[in-house]
């Protein structure tokens, strides 16, 4: 073994010795697998690293003895993850280690780095300036396109097209491989791609570079410049590449060109850790790794040093219950085998599993757990609350408020500071002016309108969604208040409420309890975790309607669950609103592991309409004669026997199909036929199964309007 004298550092807080001592002292209070993996230096190397076992410690301490030992040039190892947080946490944990000198960057900064260095010769002439933001250039191109877009709308449309940008499709190549994904902010896949092309015109002419350019634009370098290929790789010899399985096919492909034919790779990921699809991450390359590289070696961290006992088995139990399953077409297995983590701390709690009548009852649940916690010494700081979509903050906001506990928002603004709220705000004062106090919750309806609120929730994720739960929690608190307060709630009392609710929000951050959704909570941990509105329809969410988008979706609640070290609660509500019915089913998630529930089926194909029995003759509910016509089956009964409906129910359901038609400016026949509305209110189904059951209601429509006809069914009882 090679050794050479250490520099100046430390290890542990003490002071760096040289030689054999040095490095055993490296090596000293790694288990057997991180052992493995720091002293395996030169070769192919795929870390499978379950949450919670350390694996930065062990890439770090691999980087460290590999310096220390005279293996690695510090100048030559260049260290890649995903965040810029990580790459400090681990830039460091070098220097603490003696390894300073070694490169830890995120895949834009590295590229950038290299893209100011070589364009002058491999291009010429200065670099183009970076967009910080693509928003004001993909509104100048709607504009350009006479296309109307608001804020939201242009959010999505970005991540669309960074999305486009990291899979390597140009705008005429996205509209093929963009088939089957959600449209962002309702628009057709063709006017998505004239955006993106329009966008990337207005960069050429203005002399701009996006981050996703700075890929790019790095890559064409590589692959064009062999003199600049040969300088890179002559200068970085060593690679690791952190959360593995979150490379898109642009980040795989210039680590490629980074390698070139050479083997020296480590890679650390967990399959099981692959949340954001939706950005063009894959974890295909990690699963995919020992195929590329013959050879290569494998260690597996599963040792959990971060969670009881108690969590680890919740965490295993919820990936173990999905089971494995072939792909018919492609033959290929559609959920790899998860990593079964092993828990070194001592026992702790059971998790808690809570169910709730409402939203705000949860809420104030949560928020009486979390005071409990407090008074038994738990930090704030180290209690999370986190949720699906951004828009269920609100409920929690207030309800630690009211509770006087410090909350900090993580990932998005506080919900009275969002940009839809205070214009809301702004225009339910200026209406409270004007307008009479006849129906103030449709009142309050008809003024957000303006800003993008409909009865029906976008059926796809990004800023469109989140703008539009954040502006359903005001319809939601308007229609509590009115059935609370009856005729004395008026449109200026709500915004007196509105206006007093956000003053009291101003709380401390710093020893706060966390608020965040459990996509910006990965990569952090707390001693107890309330994961929340585990509901179906919120997890998994409501657009998750395939086999991949629900496994995704499980493997989100695995990453909140493996957040938590000590404590961990979960919990959903059986509807939205206090009075509501209750509609609302426990996530299928929660199947395999809620006490007395351990047995019943958790893996559920997503919903899909099945075909409907024709084995015998419909005949009618009154009289038993054969139905006839389509419209005598749709209602059931003949078109000359006696209606068996109450005229308020039909009624009810009638006003509420006009303004839904006239919401979405589209007959009233295509929300739901005369015939579908006589169904509904003969039957008088109670749950969503039942209403599914009904002729000319499918998956779809079931979905869009089930609650809301429950509702009607319920009022008109």
């Amino acid at each position: 073994m090679v050794r050479r004298t250490a520099g100046r550092g430390a290890i542990g807080g003490a002071p760096l010795v040289s030689g054999q001592l040095l490095e055993d002292s490296i090596l000293e209070g790694l288990d057997d697998e991180q052992r493995t993996v720091a002293s395996t230096l030169s070769g192919p190397l795929c870390v499978l690293a379950g949450a919670g076992t350390g694996k930065t410690r062990a890439i770090t301490h691999r980087i460290a003895y590999g310096v220390h030992t005279g293996v690695y040039k510090p100048q030559q190892v260049l260290a890649v993850t995903f965040t810029a947080r990580a790459a400090a946490e681990m830039r460091t944990r070098l220097r603490d280690l003696g390894a300073g000198g070694v490169q830890a960057r995120t895949f834009h900064a590295a590229a950038l780095r290299q893209l100011q260095y070589f364009w002058p010769q491999a291009v010429g002439g200065p670099l183009p300036a970076l967009v910080d933001h693509k928003a004001q250039l993909i509104a100048e191109s709607a504009r350009r396109l006479r296309l109307s877009t608001d804020r939201a709308a242009i959010r999505d449309v970005a991540a669309e097209i960074e999305w486009a940008k990291v899979s390597m499709l140009t705008p005429d190549a996205y509209t093929a491989a963009a088939v089957g994904r959600a449209e962002p902010a309702g628009m057709d896949l063709i006017t998505v791609s004239r955006i993106f092309s329009a966008y990337e015109d207005l960069k050429i002419d203005r002399n701009l570079i996006d981050f996703e350019d700075v890929l790019l634009t790095t890559v064409a370098i590589l692959e064009e410049d062999e003199k600049v290929a040969a300088t890179v790789r002559a200068q970085y010899r060593q690679f690791v590449v952190d959360e593995y399985q979150d490379v898109s096919p642009l980040q795989q492909r210039l680590l490629d060109l980074w390698l070139g034919e050479r083997r020296d790779l480590c890679v650390v990921g967990d399959a099981s850790q692959t949340i954001y699809s939706f950005t063009g991450a894959t974890s295909r390359h990690l699963l995919d790794f020992t195929k590329r590289y013959e050879g290569a070696q494998v260690v597996r961290l599963v040792r959990d040093y971060r969670s009881t006992p108690q969590v680890v088995r919740a965490a295993n139990t919820l990936l173990a219950a999905r089971g494995t399953g072939v792909d018919r077409r492609s033959g290929d297995t559609t959920w790899s085998a998860p990593l079964e983590l092993v828990a070194q701390r001592p026992a702790g709690p059971e998790p808690v599993y809570t169910e709730c009548t409402d939203d705000d009852a949860e809420a104030a649940e949560c928020a009486r757990r979390i005071g409990i916690l407090l008074g038994q010494g738990v930090k704030a700081s180290e209690i999370a609350i986190l949720y699906r979509t951004n828009g269920q903050s609100e409920a929690y906001e207030q309800a630690l408020a009211s509770a006087g506990i410090g909350y900090q928002l993580r990932g998005g603004e506080r919900f009275f500071q969002r940009r839809e709220v205070r214009d809301g705000l702004l225009q339910l004062r200026a209406a409270a002016r004007t307008q009479g106090d006849a129906d103030v919750p449709q009142q309050v309806r008809d003024v957000l309108a303006s800003l993008g609120y409909t009865s029906v929730a976008p059926q796809n994720s990004g800023a469109v969604r989140e703008k539009w739960e954040s502006l359903a929690a005001l319809v939601g608190l308007a229609d509590e208040l009115s059935r609370v307060r009856g005729e004395a709630f008026t449109l200026q009392t709500f915004v007196a409420e509105l206006e007093e609710r956000a003053a009291a929000q101003h709380a401390p951050t710093v020893e706060g309890v966390t608020l965040a959704s459990l996509h910006s909570a990965k990569g952090l941990e707390w001693d107890a975790v309330f994961l929340v509105g585990l509901s179906e329809g919120l997890m998994p969410i409501s657009f998750a309607d395939t086999q991949e988008g629900v496994d995704e979706e499980r493997r989100l609640l695995y990453v909140g669950i493996t957040r938590a070290r000590i404590h961990l609660s979960m919990s959903w509500s059986t509807s939205r609103s206090p009075g509501g019915r209750a509609t609302r089913k426990p996530s299928r998630f929660l199947d395999a592991l809620r006490p007395g529930t351990a047995g019943q089926a958790s893996f559920r194909q997503p919903r899909a309409k099945t075909p409907r029995k024709s084995s015998a003759p419909a005949v009618c509910r009154v009289c038993r004669r054969p139905l006839l016509t389509g419209a005598e089956r749709k209602i059931g009964r003949c078109s000359d026997c006696p209606a068996t409906y109450e005229e308020e129910t039909f009624e009810a359901l009638r006003a509420w199909r006009l303004a839904e038609s006239k919401e979405k400016d589209v007959p009233a026949f295509v929300v739901f036929t005369d015939a579908t509305l006589v169904a509904i209110a003969e039957a008088r189904p109670q749950t969503l199964d039942e209403l599914g059951e009904l002729a000319g209601i499918g998956s779809a429509k079931l979905e869009r309007y089930g609650e809301a006809v429950l509702e009607i069914i319920s009022d008109t009882a």
